[in-house]
């Protein structure tokens, strides 16, 4: 069958590609490697010096960190630069990027506090650097695959 000089074959292949362009583009939407690995070190950091630094160090350490994290996110956290082959444009990123990232952040401090108390509990020697070394696993290896299944699930 042929529509307006187009075959209903043709339309099919047409469609698909358009489909699969439009997944590869959704695929750059994220937060470079490069930002997870940076996150975990810091996460590393901050369990050392909560464990072994004294309160002040650990606390000052904490709102640098956190004014970096500000500074870096501020450009990367809504999504659009995952890659330098690709900036997606904002209709396209979604809102709810930053939120998501956010979002996973605090449950993650919410387990590294969870596993500190649990290993503390149990009597294991620095708990706070155990508990930062098993988040930071998590986020180094895992941040783009969570945020993209959190993505999913929240259709950002």
């Amino acid at each position: 069958m042929v529509m307006d000089g187009i075959a209903a074959e043709e339309a099919r292949t047409a469609l698909d590609a358009a489909d699969r362009a439009r997944r590869q583009v959704e695929q750059e939407i994220g937060l470079p490697r490069g930002y997870w690995w940076a996150m975990a070190g810091g996460w590393l950091l901050l369990g050392v010096l909560g464990s072994e630094a004294p309160r002040w160090a650990a606390g000052m350490a904490t709102v640098v960190f956190g004014a970096a994290h500000t500074t870096l996110a501020a450009r990367l956290l809504d999504g659009r630069r995952r890659t330098g082959r690709l900036q997606v444009s904002r209709s396209v990123a979604g809102h709810r990027v930053p939120l998501i990232v956010v979002g996973m952040l605090v449950v993650l401090v919410g387990a590294t506090i969870l596993a500190a108390l649990v290993l503390d509990a149990d009597g294991a020697g620095h708990a706070a650097i155990w508990a930062a070394v098993l988040v930071a696993a998590v986020v180094g290896f895992g941040g783009p695959e969570i945020l993209r299944v959190l993505r999913r699930w929240a259709r950002a």
